[in-house]
């Protein structure tokens, strides 16, 4: 996330790439579960080393996990990207998210129980993604934090988080068979979250899957139906391109500005939610069943006191003061013999924070 191009970071880190010669992280292929290397990221650039590891399993379970292999299957069984350590800011720990897992069993930290309010899933002809409410402390997020975007992109071209790699049973018959994502994206903040992840095999994996535009939040991004204290599963249509929409018959594509111009108060359209259909309701505590004993992080001394304007906009940006987050020495490390791991903004004017959601990520 709050990776630009445009700016002059970006720039200077591409020229480094061109001449080192480094293989983005979208151009690496692993099979799952045997092919998944230690970690993905072996490279030391401007942004430090890979924080933790890809290959996760029963050795690595636990609210220490160091894992960075995340899932998207259905309503029940997905990952977040989240801290390592308590009070932290997108922001400052894009870099070194980890995998919080709706679900024991893939190697990874538990989202602790009670901390999804919400949750709509919803498949589609291109995509599959899931959008919700959570209370953010309880995944290491500051209460406050407007949030951002972690994608397999970044301006050095080695993810957010570096190394992150993203898996999914949702796209063939065979629910033991999990399919490498190349394309997708994950907003978290303010209390919601988006992620979305396309389709390998379609023609338009990179376009719905936009690493782009990420200061304006899911409800361009991912744009939905999700309502807080419902859980749903949903088969859906296909959303325009983020970014693409047609205004007096004609085509056109927003271009987000660079950060240099200041928060974005203004944006020139409204995302067409897709039509969604054979919605079926859940209880959440039918869902989250195996992960009911997990309990949330100690509370931290942070306020959640920050304003949003009326607009939308933020009241206070983020911060992106490096992403130097350490790890925790106490993290479990895998065994090398074994693989067996097995934002929202809220589109809906009567949905919670429906109408402040589309300014979230503008700071």
């Amino acid at each position: 996330m709050f990776h630009s191009t445009s700016s002059v970071l970006g720039i200077s880190l591409f020229a480094t790439l061109a001449s080192a010669q480094l293989v983005p992280l979208v151009d690496k292929h692993f099979a799952y579960p045997d092919g998944i290397p230690y970690q993905a990221d072996t490279d030391i650039g401007v942004r430090g080393g890979q924080a933790g590891y890809n290959r996760c399993n029963a050795t690595t379970e636990g609210q220490n996990s160091l894992c960075q292999t995340s899932f998207l299957n259905s309503l029940s069984d997905f990952c977040l990207w989240a801290p390592i350590n308590p009070n932290s800011t997108v922001g400052d720990v894009e870099g070194q998210m980890v995998a919080w897992c709706s679900q024991p069993g893939h190697g990874a930290r538990t989202i602790p129980a009670g901390t999804l309010t919400g949750l709509q899933f919803t498949k589609t002809p291109d995509y599959v993604q899931i959008v919700g409410f959570l209370t953010q402390n309880n995944v290491n997020l500051q209460p406050d934090d407007f949030g951002g975007e972690m994608d397999p992109h970044g301006a050095d071209l080695r993810g957010n988080p570096l190394g992150g790699l993203m898996y999914s049973n949702a796209f063939g018959t065979n629910k033991n068979a999990y399919t490498q994502v190349i394309e997708w994206h994950n907003f978290i903040g303010s209390n919601a979250f988006c992620l979305k992840v396309c389709d390998p095999a379609g023609p338009n994996a990179a376009q719905y899957c936009q690493h782009i535009y990420d200061r304006i939040g899911c409800a361009y991004n991912a744009p939905n139906n999700a309502q807080n204290n419902v859980f749903e599963s949903c088969l859906g249509d296909n959303q325009d391109f983020p970014g693409v929409y047609v205004e007096n018959g004609v085509t056109k594509t927003y271009t987000q500005p660079p950060e240099s111009l200041g928060p974005i108060s203004t944006i020139p359209y409204v995302a067409r939610v897709p039509a969604s259909s054979s919605c079926t309701p859940f209880q959440s505590s039918a869902l989250f069943a195996a992960a009911a004993t997990v309990l949330p992080p100690a509370t931290t001394s942070a306020s959640a006191t920050a304003s949003i304007t009326a607009s939308g906009a933020s009241s206070k940006p983020t911060s992106r003061a490096g992403t130097s987050a350490a790890a925790s020495a106490s993290a479990p490390k895998p065994t090398q013999t074994g693989n067996d791991a097995s934002t929202l903004a809220i589109s809906s004017a009567a949905s919670i924070l429906g109408v402040v959601f589309a300014g979230l990520f503008l700071a």
